[in-house]
C-alpha cells in the first residue's frame, strides 16, 4: 500500500521523487521520505505526515544528489513516526532501502541478524532488508539483494542503493506492484505509472520475482537465477491531465462529475445496437460449460459484485456466490473446471484479490478480470479481461471505479444471455438500448448536488446512521454506508429493509437519520412498510427513491429518474456518494486522504 519511487540520471534527484510521491500519496500518508546518494554517504530526509512536512524539510535540509529513493508510508508494522519512516539504512549506511508489502517473518529474521552483531533503530518489518543486503555484500549489489530475498517471505516491491555501487539501484517486487520508467540518460522506479507519467510514457511491467539494475543507460532485468531477461516496452496511453483536479476542489466530486463519461467510454464499442455485444473478445465457447461462477473483490468492488449476481443470475440463470476476497481461499470454495472465477480490482494489485485468482487457476477454473489499470497484475495472470475505461481514480474513496465495474458486470451477463440465446433479439435490444441511456441518467441525477449540499450539513453532528434497502437497493446501501465511514467518520450500518425487525430496530430513536433507498416498483409496498416501522420511532429520514414514487413523509428526499430497474443501481448511487463527499466537506475531513485508509491494498 506504501507509494515507492526511485530516479537516477543526471538531474538533482529530491525534486523528481517528491513530485513522483506526491502522485503516490493516495497509497499511505502516515510519513514520508528520501534518500539521496552524496559523495561518499547516503543523505536521508524523513518527516512524520503529509508530503507537504517532507517538501519543507527538504528546502532546510541539504539534499543533493542525481540518484535517489522515496517513499510514502501507509503504517503496517510500528506507528507513524520519524523513526519508522523509510528509507531505512543499514547499520554501516551502506545501503538504502524502500519497501511497499509486509515481511511475514521478519522477527526470525532479526533475531537472525541479532545473534550477527546488527542493532534496529525502527518497529518496522522492513529494517531487516538492508541489514541482509548488507550481510550478503561481497561487492555486486544485485547479487546480495538476489541473496537476501531468498531469505523473506511475504510480499514485497523494494528499491536498493548503495554507495559502493553510486550509480546503480537495484529493485525487485513479489506480490508488490512495481514499474520501470525509460527515458534518455535517465531511469525511474514506481509503484505506479501516475508517480512518473510527468516523465516519461514508456515503462516496463515489472513480474514477481523479477529484478532490474537500473544505470543511467537503460535497465537490465534478471530471474533468481541471475539469467536475464526481457520485456516489451508497455506505452502509457492515457491522458495525464486525467490525474490533475483541473479546476475541482478535490479528486472525489471531480471522479463523481466524471461518471457520465465513464459510463460512455466502457460501454463504447462493446454495446452497440443492433450488434452483438462484445466483452473483449470472449468467446461463449471459452465458458461454454460453465456451471457455477465465483465473484471476489474487496470493499467498493465486492458491493459492485453483489449487484452483479442478481444480474447475472437473472439474465444467465447460472449460480453465482459473491465472497470477500480476503476469506474466500479460506473457507475451501469448490472449483473445479467448470467453475468460472470473475475478480474485481480497480488496482488490479489487490493482494487478496490476486490470492483468489491463483487458487482458482490452481485448480483448472477459468478467470475474468475486471479492471480499471492496463497491465496489472490481475489482467496478467487472468484468461480475460475486461478494462473499465473509467481513466485514472485518485481519491481513496472509489466512485467512477465502481459504477464503471457495474456496467463490466451488466455487459458479461447480457453477452452470455444473448450468445446462448436465453434472451430474444427484441429483449436484448431493449435492455442495450436502457444500458446506453445511463449516462444521461446520471448527468441528470448529478442536478440534485445542491439539494445534497444543503442536507448534509444537518448531518454533521450525527454519530451513527442507518441505510435500508431491499433488493439491489441494499447492496447499494451497503455501498452508501461504507462510502459515508470512509471520508465522514460516521458510524453507519446497512440494512436489508426486512432484517429490521430482527434487532436493528432496538437502536432507532427520536432523531435517528435512517437513508432509505426505494427503486423497485415491486418491492416499494415492503420498503414503505419498514420506512413506517422507523418514522413511527422517531427517525428522521433520508430518501433516495425513482421519480413518481410516493414520497412517504420523507423528511428529506432525492428523486432520480426512472431507469430499468436492473440498472438502478448506477443511477441510486451518485447521490449517496455526493451525500458521503459534503458531511466530510462540512466536518472539515480531508476528502481524497481519510485516515488510516489507501487506495491500493498490496497487502494481505
Amino acid at each position: 500500500m506504501c507509494g515507492i519511487v526511485g530516479y537516477i540520471g543526471d538531474r538533482q534527484a529530491a525534486g523528481i521523487l517528491l513530485d513522483g510521491l506526491e502522485k503516490l500519496e493516495y497509497r499511505g500518508y502516515d510519513s514520508a521520505g528520501i534518500a539521496i546518494m552524496g559523495k561518499d554517504k547516503i543523505k536521508c530526509c524523513k518527516v512524520k505526515g503529509r508530503l507537504e512536512n517532507l517538501r519543507n524539510a527538504c528546502r532546510e535540509t541539504e539534499v543533493s544528489g542525481s540518484v535517489g529513493i522515496g517513499h510514502t508510508r501507509w503504517a503496517t508494522h510500528g506507528e507513524p513516526s520519524v523513526a519508522n519512516a523509510h528509507p531505512h539504512l543499514s547499520n554501516d549506511g551502506k545501503f538504502a532501502v524502500v519497501h511497499n508489502g509486509i515481511i511475514e517473518n521478519y522477527v526470525e529474521l532479526r533475531e537472525f541478524l541479532g545473534e550477527k552483531g546488527y542493532t534496529f533503530s525502527s518497529e518496522t518489518d522492513t529494517e531487516v532488508i538492508p541489514n541482509l543486503v548488507s550481510l550478503f555484500y561481497k561487492g555486486n549489489l544485485l547479487e546480495a539483494v538476489i541473496e537476501a530475498t531468498k531469505m523473506l517471505t511475504g510480499s514485497y516491491g523494494i528499491c536498493v542503493m548503495c554507495t559502493d555501487e553510486p550509480n546503480e539501484l537495484v529493485a525487485v517486487r513479489k506480490d508488490s506492484p512495481l514499474i520501470i520508467g525509460l527515458k534518455k540518460n535517465e531511469m525511474f522506479v514506481a509503484s505506479d505509472i501516475p508517480a512518473i507519467l510527468k516523465e516519461t510514457r514508456s515503462v516496463y511491467l515489472l513480474e514477481d520475482n523479477e529484478y532490474v539494475i537500473l544505470t543511467r543507460d537503460g535497465a537490465r532485468m534478471f530471474n533468481m537465477d541471475k539469467q536475464e531477461i526481457s520485456h516489451d516496452v508497455y506505452k502509457v496511453t492515457f491522458d495525464d491531465s486525467a490525474a490533475e483536479k483541473a479546476g475541482y476542489d478535490h479528486f472525489m466530486i471531480k471522479e463523481i462529475h466524471e461518471q457520465p463519461k465513464a459510463v460512455r467510454d466502457t460501454l463504447a464499442g462493446r454495446v452497440v445496437a443492433g450488434k452483438p455485444i462484445d466483452f473483449d473478445g470472449l468467446k461463449i465457447e471459452e465458458i461454454e460449460n460453465v456451471n457455477k461462477i465465483y465473484i471476489v473483490a474487496c470493499g467498493t468492488a465486492y458491493h459492485a459484485g453483489l449487484i452483479g449476481k442478481k444480474a447475472i443470475e437473472g439474465l444467465c440463470n447460472i449460480p453465482v456466490e459473491v465472497d470477500i476476497a480476503s476469506e474466500f481461499r479460506y473457507r475451501n470454495p469448490i472449483i473445479t473446471e467448470n467453475t468460472l472465477l470473475i475478480v474485481i480490482s480497480q488496482s488490479g494489485e489487490t493482494a487478496d484479490t490476486l490470492a483468489a485468482l491463483r487458487l482458482a487457476k490452481k485448480h483448472g477454473a477459468k478467470v475474468i478480470a475486471i479492471t480499471n489499470v492496463v497491465g496489472s497484475t490481475v489482467s496478467r495472470e487472468a484468461d480475460a479481461v475486461f478494462y473499465t475505461h473509467a481513466g485514472p481514480e485518485i481519491a481513496v474513496a472509489s466512485t467512477k471505479a465502481y459504477t464503471t465495474q457495474l456496467i463490466a458486470l451488466y455487459v458479461f451477463a447480457l453477452f452470455v444471455a444473448e450468445q446462448k440465446k436465453l434472451l430474444s433479439d427484441a429483449e436484448i435490444e431493449h435492455y442495450k438500448n436502457d444500458l446506453l441511456s445511463l449516462a444521461d441518467s446520471v448527468e441528470e441525477v448529478l442536478g440534485c448536488e445542491s439539494a445534497i449540499k444543503k442536507m448534509s450539513k444537518k448531518l454533521v453532528n450525527q454519530k451513527d446512521m442507518f441505510f435500508l434497502g431491499r433488493g439491489l437497493d441494499y447492496a447499494v446501501a451497503m455501498e452508501g454506508s461504507l462510502k459515508l465511514k470512509e471520508i465522514s467518520y460516521i458510524h453507519s450500518e446497512p440494512y436489508a429493509g426486512g432484517e429490521l425487525k430482527h434487532g436493528p430496530i432496538a437502536l432507532i430513536e427520536d432523531g435517528t437519520v435512517v437513508v432509505c433507498i426505494s427503486t423497485s416498483s415491486d418491492l416499494k409496498p415492503k420498503m414503505d412498510s419498514n420506512i413506517k416501522e422507523v418514522v413511527t420511532r422517531g427517525a428522521y429520514i433520508i430518501g433516495i427513491q425513482t421519480e413518481g414514487f410516493d414520497t412517504n413523509g420523507f423528511d428529506e428526499m432525492c428523486s432520480i429518474p426512472r431507469v430499468n430497474e436492473l440498472f438502478s443501481p448506477v443511477v441510486s448511487v451518485i447521490p449517496l456518494q455526493l451525500l458521503a463527499y459534503y458531511v466530510s466537506i462540512a466536518k472539515g475531513c480531508d476528502v481524497d486522504k481519510p485516515r488510516n485508509l489507501a487506495k491500493s491494498v498490496t497487502v494481505e
